[in-house]
């Protein structure tokens, strides 16, 4: 029987799969079957468990296949028609328009929309609605290392070549990156380069099962990255193994980032970061004794209030040394969510147009307006950032009403519960989405919309490898497709120009919409997308072959050179003190994905992994007489989580993990700090100061 080919719908590797209609399945029972395919480089045929269940979400008991709407706020959700529902929401959304406004109106996206959903999204807020209040998920992913990305190579595009380079590199480094965890095929690109004789190094506060896989594992402290990454600069001028021609010929700025980490002397950065100078040492000597080597930072890295700074600073190691745009080397981020790159280079974000055009440039509006058939001054400007736009809703002077298209963000904001408090201000909060999720259950209108493998469309892995999502089998009855549900509201809101609801004429608007862009899908088709097994961008033209490795010639910046860009280390937003003497990080498991609303409906990944843990070490478990199994309460200055604990040595002393993806009082996100990075608005998920205390057990009950 023949199967469709298409891509997981989970993270950024966009693992290739074969989806073939299930022999004799029942009405409750995956309706296709899953295998991988060996002809995707990213995966080579191979998949991790999240993947290999993927098609048990097409069946999971709580679908949604029928709109939900309120008639108050203190009312329940009830089945209604699309008609009644889609009226609704459009006629409140004109009505709030009209009484305060455009910007009282609110647009909320995801990085695992397609790039064809994510093209609308942020189309229809300006245009069908006219409010700049637009932002998206990804912010949290992605926006520190594509912020430094930005002004180091004038190019944000996650990896700097394919994927497959790694199994090449002499050495990779990794900061802040789990990937046996978060994207298991992975690596086995790094474990062929390890079979070749090449180096992995990680860094990270604990031994993950990433570092276990690792040559030499640093565990620097929370919140000291930077300092780290500077240290590993200073200490490579020290040993004479800066690449001074390539820095001479291909970069700028290097003399003010010399001058910057003269002070990041070894044994104050041991002090710091708690690494030793010699494992520093063993590290830069490991990355610069080969002629190829990659340095990549994961969220462990990014998502901190200096995230841009630190990533910025893992930049300066990497242009020293000479590796970005040659062949085989760079630096690179590990992009998260599925779409996480192409999601943000079509403009769901606050500050973007089509093309990974800035929305405060005057071309660049002139151009997009040209598509979109509007004059460019009607288009609004910049909005806030995705956590400035969610604790502004339902204030004095934020958005009333908010669309929120794949997203969870009750269980995936940091400071989850004053996230919680906001949408409970709204007037109106309409959700699009597959299962009832925690912020699904806030909404006023919920609207049934079609998964992965119910439609078509592209996805931008972290190669930057724009890839065909292929549909596979139809939605159940009464469920739309995200890009129904917006052309039927957009023909209800009068909106101008043409909003198609077939995936391939809205491809082929956002190849116009991005001619001549940073992320320039233009010279792309559907056809040449399949037949060449996916297409990089930029690709300008029809007969372009795309570009997989955009750096070997030049940088794109005004003088074609990469820029140095000094950075200095601060310590977190919330540093440790008496009353909460503890650092929590957060992170992924292996069995879960994101904010759960997807995984913890799986059997077997329930069943792997049921429920919020926090991982201690066993002497911050003693002095808290706290047993392996136990109950412990974590406290910050947010709020107080309940979750299991576990013992092990893989951990700091000083620091405690908790995985992000359940919701109710397991919540790691009811403790973490909305501190924002200032250029890249990313919240400090990564560190905060919290208290452990063990909560109290039940007491027995007597059967007698």
């Amino acid at each position: 029987m023949i199967g469709t080919p298409t891509h997981c719908p989970y993270c950024a590797l966009q693992c290739g799969m074969t989806l073939t209609p299930a022999a004799g399945a029942s009405a409750a029972a995956a309706p296709v079957e899953v295998a991988p395919r060996d002809d995707v480089p990213a995966n080579q045929g191979g998949l991790c468990r999240k993947g290999w269940t993927s098609a048990e979400l097409l069946t999971v008991p709580d679908r949604l296949t029928v709109p939900l709407m309120r008639k108050s706020r203190d009312a329940p959700l009830e089945p209604c028609t699309w008609e009644e529902a889609l009226d609704r929401v459009a006629g409140e959304l004109r009505g709030l328009r009209d009484a305060h406004g455009p910007d009282s109106v609110a647009v909320f996206g995801g990085g695992s929309l397609t790039n064809e959903k994510a093209y609308t999204l942020g189309k229809f807020a300006r245009i069908a609605l006219g409010t700049s209040q637009i932002d998206y998920n990804g912010r949290y992913c992605m926006s520190s290392a594509a912020a430094a990305s930005g002004r180091a190579f004038g190019m944000d595009r996650g990896l700097p070549g394919p994927v497959t380079d790694l199994a090449e590199s002499g050495a990779v480094l990794l900061a802040g990156g789990n990937v046996a965890e978060t994207m298991p095929p992975f690596m086995r690109h790094l474990t062929a380069m390890r079979d070749a004789g090449g180096a992995l190094i990680v860094l990270d506060p604990r031994r993950t099962a990433t570092a276990r896989q690792a040559d030499l594992h640093l565990q620097p402290l929370p919140g000291t990255d930077l300092a780290l990454a500077n240290g590993l600069l200073h200490l490579a001028l020290a040993e004479g193994l800066a690449d001074g021609d390539y820095i001479a010929a291909r970069t700028t700025g290097f003399d003010a980032v010399r001058t910057a980490v003269n002070s990041y002397w070894p044994d104050r950065v041991e002090r710091i970061t708690g690494v030793p100078v010699p494992l520093m040492l063993e590290a830069v000597r490991l990355l610069a004794g080969v002629d190829r080597a990659h340095i990549l930072t994961g969220r462990g890295a990014e998502q901190h209030a200096n995230g841009t700074g630190t990533v910025s600073a893992f930049i300066n190691l990497a242009l020293a040394l000479g590796l970005p745009g040659r062949p085989g080397s760079g630096y690179g981020c590990l992009t998260g969510q599925g779409n996480g790159q192409g999601g943000r280079e079509h403009g769901q974000k606050a500050d973007q147009l089509p093309g990974y055009r800035r929305i405060d440039d005057p071309a660049a509006r002139a151009h997009v307006a040209r598509v979109w058939g509007v004059e460019p001054d009607s288009l609004p400007g910049p909005g806030r950032s995705a956590y400035e736009l969610l604790s502004a809703l339902g204030g004095p002077a934020g958005p009333r009403a908010l669309l929120l298209f794949g997203s969870n963000p009750v269980v995936s904001s940091p400071d989850a519960a004053a996230v919680e408090e906001r949408l409970a201000a709204l007037d109106l909060l309409v959700v699009a989405d597959f299962v009832p999720s925690e912020t699904a259950a806030h909404a006023d209108v919920v609207l049934p919309s079609a998964q992965w493998a119910e439609e078509s469309g592209t996805m931008t892995n972290l190669e930057g490898r724009v890839l065909r999502r292929n549909r596979a089998l139809a939605p159940p009855d009464g469920v739309r497709s995200d890009l129904r549900i917006l052309a039927d509201l957009a023909e209800r809101l009068a909106a101008p120009g043409e909003w198609p609801d077939d995936p391939e004429a809205v491809f082929a608007e956002l190849r116009r919409a991005s001619a001549g862009g940073p992320a320039d899908y233009s010279g792309m088709d559907y056809g040449r997308i399949e037949s060449e097994g996916g297409m990089f961008w930029p690709c300008p033209s029809p007969g372009h072959p795309g570009t997989p490795r955009p750096f070997l010639d030049r940088f794109p910046t005004p003088d074609g050179r990469a820029r140095f860009v000094p950075v200095g280390h601060r310590g977190p937003a919330e540093e440790v003190d008496a009353d909460y003497p503890v650092y929590l990080t957060t992170g992924r498991v292996l069995a879960q994905y994101q904010s759960g609303a997807q995984t913890r409906r799986v059997p077997a990944l329930a069943d792997a992994e049921p429920g919020p843990f926090v991982e201690l070490h066993p002497d911050l478990a003693g002095r808290l007489e706290v047993e392996d199994g136990d109950t412990v309460r974590v406290r910050s200055r947010r709020g107080e989580a309940l979750a299991t604990a576990r013992l092990t040595d893989a951990i700091r002393p000083d620091t405690v993990f908790m995985p992000f993806h359940w919701a109710g009082e397991g919540r790691a996100n009811l403790l973490t700090n909305p501190a924002l990075d200032p250029v890249s608005r990313m919240p400090e998920f990564k560190v905060c100061a919290v208290r452990l205390e063990p909560a109290p057990r039940p007491a027995a009950v007597s059967v007698f």
